[in-house]
């Protein structure tokens, strides 16, 4: 099959998570948007009266006469189709569980600059983003990736159910290269706090199909439009 990912052809956002996932598992798929016209096609797609089952926002994957929208719910399709998660539902739900806590984080990490509304523009809440930025580095990096250390380091093996990649590994590598890019310092003071889930990040980053697509013109750099974003005076 091949698959087609709809997601906004600037930034890495929620989409990284299922482009990691789809370039972990070597399947063929189209990243639309970033084709010409493509950002034209994402946006009818998501208004078409034709969509049984409409998205509400991008990242939304087609999947032969299947729309499925949400990463967790993306990334609960694929896992067990592509070797990413166990296929029995104690494993299945497990992973997806794994998944939903990272993206309670990256939502606490995109409230660092935009505390107050998505809609207005950071330089409109610096002030309380700097407020923000300052309590959330005082507890909640330390509570959520404190938790992964303790899952990996029960799982008995290298990774968050073991041993076997899952895509919340994938994910928890996302999660680790972008709090890198946004708060740098902040970060290394964190880490050595947090072996197992760097040794983690290091093993996503040398698999080699992982490792090809991080040197490719596919992975999209980070930047300041996208949820992990760098502002010095946020990372005191």
């Amino acid at each position: 099959m091949r698959y087609e990912l709809y997601y906004w052809p600037q930034i890495q956002g929620r989409g990284e998570y299922v482009r990691l996932a789809l370039e972990e598992a070597g399947a063929s798929y189209l990243d639309v948007a970033r084709r010409r016209g493509g950002d034209e096609t994402l946006i009818a797609l998501m208004e078409s009266r034709r969509v049984r089952h409409p998205p509400f926002a991008p990242p939304f994957l087609k999947a032969g006469r299947l729309m499925i929208a949400q990463t967790a719910n993306i990334l609960q399709y694929l896992g067990p189709r592509h070797g990413l998660a166990p296929k029995n539902q104690p494993g299945a739900l497990w992973v997806h569980q794994l998944q939903l806590t990272i993206a309670d984080l990256v939502e606490e990490v995109h409230q660092t600059h935009h505390p107050i509304a998505s809609a207005l523009y950071y330089e409109d809440q610096r002030k309380e983003a700097k407020r923000y930025s300052r309590e959330f580095w005082k507890r909640r990096p330390q509570k959520y990736l404190g938790y992964f250390e303790r899952v990996i380091d029960r799982a008995g093996g290298a990774w968050l159910t073991g041993r076997r990649l899952s895509y919340a590994d994938l994910s928890l590598f996302q999660v680790v290269e972008g709090l890198r890019y946004a708060f740098p310092n902040a970060m290394r003071r964190l880490e050595s706090t947090i072996p197992h889930v760097i040794a983690v990040r290091d093993a996503v980053a040398a698999r080699p199909r992982i490792a090809a697509y991080l040197a490719s013109p596919r992975r999209i750099a980070f930047n300041e439009d996208g949820i992990f974003r760098r502002y010095n005076e946020l990372d005191s």
